[in-house]
């Protein structure tokens, strides 16, 4: 293990604050270090192994299209893609088109080219986007605008123009935000990275109608929350609206790089041939291995699975750790909770020790994205070692 992070350490951009651990091995919930040891991963990578570690229908898929093609560029067409495609549609917008890439960030940059695309042939001049403070929408440098969060962007300013941000959950500060150059407005349906932070029910309808009422965009960023995680394909269909643009990534290739913007027709016939591209967006690799994930999803009716676990754990959560807790948030498997002191690396590190991964945001914040086949015994043991650490 050593050998390994001194490599990482002499030779890798020192970008990560990485916990000493070399994995080598997943199965399902677990991982394995190089010392057989196991891990209750209760992260999934970011919350992206959804399925599990090497589900074996990704690999399949995977394996199967590897040994007919693996890259020929967007210069062609292949099947994975287009019937991707048409299923990433037909199961949230029901009309629209898919621009592919290869992450999260990438997903959003495509949707905020699209609006600037869209915005200046309706004739706004110099558009403009809405964002929230505490929001995350990716490391590229006009992501890094887009995210309302100061520290992150500081080390790195000038950033790209054309973003402005408001307070979350407050409709009355967004109202007041719009002008003339708006051109729509960005939004997590729960703001993951900056601590599990849900939308109101009630902001994000008056959101959605105020956009429809000024003809702006509405853009939902769903690259943690969409894909079943929080106990519906999308998170955005617990709202009873429907997004002009939705992004989406993570959990899509379950560990594969696959990023994926869908927009209305109206709205993707803005992009004409060569406003945007990406060499290895959507290759056939990924899209095959997307097109398992998506099918496992509604064959093993994971939404449903994940809302049950959800119900489950949050109940254990409530019993075994309230007296430690400030506040518990979250929809579906994806749970936030706020201590009471804090600990919460300390908390994560004790936690790692004892074989469960789950990651820390700042001092105070825990939080858990499971993969979506955990079992109620997989439950009992991560709140069992955490209230264990906790004491």
């Amino acid at each position: 293990m050593k050998k390994i992070i001194d490599l990482e350490n002499k030779y890798h951009m020192q970008t990560y604050g990485r916990w000493p651990i070399v994995f080598t091995k997943g199965k399902a919930q677990y991982l394995y270090d190089q010392k057989g040891k196991k891990y209750l991963d209760f992260i999934s990578g970011l919350g992206v192994i959804n399925l599990g570690h090497c589900h074996p229908a990704v690999i399949k898929a995977a394996n199967k299209q590897m040994e007919k093609l693996i890259h020929v560029s967007n210069l062609f067409y292949t099947s994975p893609q287009a019937q991707l495609a048409r299923e990433l549609v037909d199961l949230s917008l029901k009309k629209g088109r898919v621009f592919f890439a290869n992450s999260g960030a990438e997903a959003n940059e495509a949707a905020v080219k699209l609006v600037r695309r869209w915005a200046k042939i309706g004739g706004k001049a110099t558009p403009e986007i809405i964002t929230a403070y505490n929001s995350f929408h990716g490391r590229t440098l006009k992501m890094l605008a887009a995210t309302g969060q100061p520290e992150k962007q500081k080390p790195f300013e000038p950033l790209p123009p054309g973003f402005k941000h408001v307070k979350y959950n407050d409709f009355s500060g967004l109202k007041k935000a719009l002008n003339k150059s708006t051109a729509a407005v960005m939004l997590e349906v729960i703001q993951g990275e900056g601590g599990v932070y849900p939308a109101d029910k009630d902001y994000l309808k008056k959101v959605a109608s105020l956009c429809k009422e000024k003809k702006l965009l509405l853009v939902l960023d769903e690259v943690q929350t969409g894909l079943c995680r929080t106990g519906k394909m999308f998170a955005y269909q617990h709202y009873g609206i429907k997004p002009d643009i939705l992004t989406l990534a993570k959990a899509l290739g379950n560990g594969l790089p696959v990023g994926a913007a869908i927009a209305g027709n109206n709205i993707s016939e803005a992009f004409q041939k060569g406003d945007h591209g990406s060499t290895f967006g959507g290759g056939p690799v990924v899209c095959a291995a997307a097109l398992a994930v998506l099918d496992v999803m509604k064959k093993k009716h994971l939404a449903k699975k994940a809302a049950e676990m959800s119900k489950y754990l949050n109940g254990l959560i409530k019993k075994e750790l309230s007296e430690y807790l400030a506040e518990i948030r979250g929809l579906g498997l994806m749970i936030g909770f706020t201590l009471k002191k804090p600990v919460a690396k300390k908390v994560a590190e004790a936690a790692l020790t004892k074989g469960l991964i789950v990651n820390n945001i700042g001092d105070s914040i825990i939080r858990l994205l499971p993969p979506l086949i955990i079992t109620k015994q997989d439950c009992q043991q991560a709140v069992r070692i955490l209230a264990e650490v906790m004491k």
